[in-house]
């Protein structure tokens, strides 16, 4: 299953999606989660081990690697290099496994509007292929809000889109702004995930406001996220209704997607 998740900042998306990703892991399944943001976190909200976290290193930030896959010159601008160049060994040389989860970090690479024509724009959008060609793990790609790395020869690899949204006028127009981008490529399984649930009031609110995307989950606000973070531990552990919520919302992914 291939589940790629956005947002607006600041909405939750890395603590969902490390909700999700320690779900899927504790059902048994392989699970690779990339951090594609431009300021990671998600080894953080895994709660990783800082002897790992410091073996992490964005891809798009290894200048030695993107030379030597692509052929591209040091200090050049132009000349020539691989647009399609080796990346079947990355995940599993330059990522780093806890408590079932294998976590990469992608880094950024400004697109533009075209796209960008560089060697590090060349080799993360050969790895997000090559991710999404992967069998027999799930991969969970938190990402920034909008869907750059991802093209129209991989929407098919897709199992869904989250976009995760809190009650706020903001959220919900960032997430109008994300379905647009999506649908432009192709992309057609969205559903919206609420985060930051005060009361019934909030989720009226989502639902009077809203895309016209299902909703497909709620998590609730807890003063305990903030706990678990000051106390060095992942939410999962510390938040019982939240890690019942990422159970339950793992279940609605798979029968959504008719996959066992």
């Amino acid at each position: 299953m291939k589940i790629a998740v956005s947002g607006k900042g600041g909405v939750g998306k890395t603590t969902i999606t490390a909700l999700i990703a320690q779900a899927f892991a504790d059902s048994g399944k392989d699970v690779l989660a990339v951090d594609a943001d431009p300021s990671p976190c998600l080894a953080d909200a895994l709660c990783f081990p800082s002897e790992l976290k410091d073996s992490l290193h964005p891809i798009a930030e290894m200048e030695d690697l993107i030379y030597e896959r692509t052929g591209a010159k040091p200090g050049a601008s132009g000349g020539f290099f691989s647009l399609n160049p080796r990346v079947d060994d990355i995940p599993d040389k330059f990522s780093v496994k806890h408590r079932g989860v294998r976590l990469l970090e992608m880094g950024s690479v400004e697109f533009g509007g075209g796209g960008c024509i560089c060697p590090e724009g060349a080799m993360v959008k050969t790895l997000f292929t090559h991710l999404l060609f992967r069998k027999d793990e799930v991969l969970l790609l938190d990402m920034y809000a909008g869907v750059e790395h991802l093209g129209r020869a991989t929407v098919d690899f897709v199992d869904a889109m989250l976009i995760v949204v809190e009650p706020t006028n903001r959220s919900l127009n960032t997430s109008t702004q994300i379905i647009k981008l999506a649908t432009d490529i192709g992309l057609n399984k969205i559903y919206l995930v609420a985060n930051k649930i005060r009361n019934e009031g909030d989720v009226e609110f989502i639902e009077k406001f809203k895309p016209d995307i299902p909703l497909l989950a709620n998590f609730n606000s807890s003063q305990k996220v903030n706990e678990a973070d000051h106390l060095n531990v992942a939410v999962y552990d510390h938040v019982k209704e939240l890690k019942e919520e990422a159970m339950l919302t793992v279940k609605r992914l798979y029968d959504l997607s008719n996959i066992d």
